[in-house]
């Protein structure tokens, strides 16, 4: 049941936000401030969340190891769909939408093993955050490309179907695993994670909001401490 809330409450952040960048107004200082928010609230919790407790399962090195691997998967994705996809195709923009998602929400599905509710609320928080504002900003920038509005809805609901699955996954997958194969997938996600933050999150965090986005960066991490 834990699961189920966790990945329904976090998921709705994108139907909300779609909603609320096809409907309403969202200002782009304000997109910025809660993607840089979210930034810094993501950094750590997925540092003490997943990387912290996997240095008690195994060395050093193989955690070293599986985050930049993580890293290194999540950019050569990320290079494949930025040269191969037309970002105006339907196909090539859920991929890329879905790409920065994946890894943390199967960061999360992972991080739930074992774990109540409130030992992942940070990084469910986290996720709720980052997802609210790419949400908006995307179906704001589809709707300005002339995309309807009920194929903008369509395209994240799709989205939201299929980083619920990767929550989904990483929980039952990984539920009968070794710590060491377990503290190897954490790694893997939060190196995606951790490089989706660098290439995704605060470079558009700061083009829209760099007066603030430093600040809100660290509201994120003083918010993270005070949920953990």
């Amino acid at each position: 049941m834990t699961l189920i809330i966790t990945v329904f409450v976090v998921s709705a952040a994108l139907i909300v936000g779609v909603l609320w960048g096809v409907y309403g107004r969202m200002s782009k200082g304000t997109e910025g401030f809660i993607l840089a928010l979210a930034g810094g609230a993501l950094l750590l919790s997925t540092t003490t969340e997943l990387v912290l407790p996997s240095k008690e399962a195994t060395s050093m090195t193989w955690v070293a190891v599986w985050l930049l691997a993580g890293a290194a998967l999540f950019s050569i994705a990320n290079y494949i769909i930025d040269t191969r996809f037309q970002s105006s195709q339907g196909g090539g923009l859920l991929a890329a939408i879905a790409m920065d998602g994946i890894p943390e929400n199967l960061a999360l599905g992972v991080a739930l093993i074992g774990a109540g509710f409130h030992e992942v609320l940070a990084l469910a928080c986290s996720i709720f955050l980052s997802n609210l504002p790419e949400a908006a900003g995307g179906a704001k920038e589809m709707k300005s490309d002339g995309m309807s509005n009920r194929r903008i809805i369509t395209l994240w609901t799709a989205t939201a179907i299929i980083l619920s699955l990767a929550a989904i996954a990483g929980y039952y997958l990984m539920d009968t695993a070794s710590d060491k194969s377990l503290a190897a997938v954490r790694c893997l996600a939060a190196g995606a994670v951790i490089a989706s933050l660098a290439t995704e999150v605060f470079p558009t965090a700061f083009h829209q909001d760099h007066n603030l986005s430093g600040i809100a960066a660290a509201l994120g991490v003083v918010m993270v401490m005070l949920l953990q």
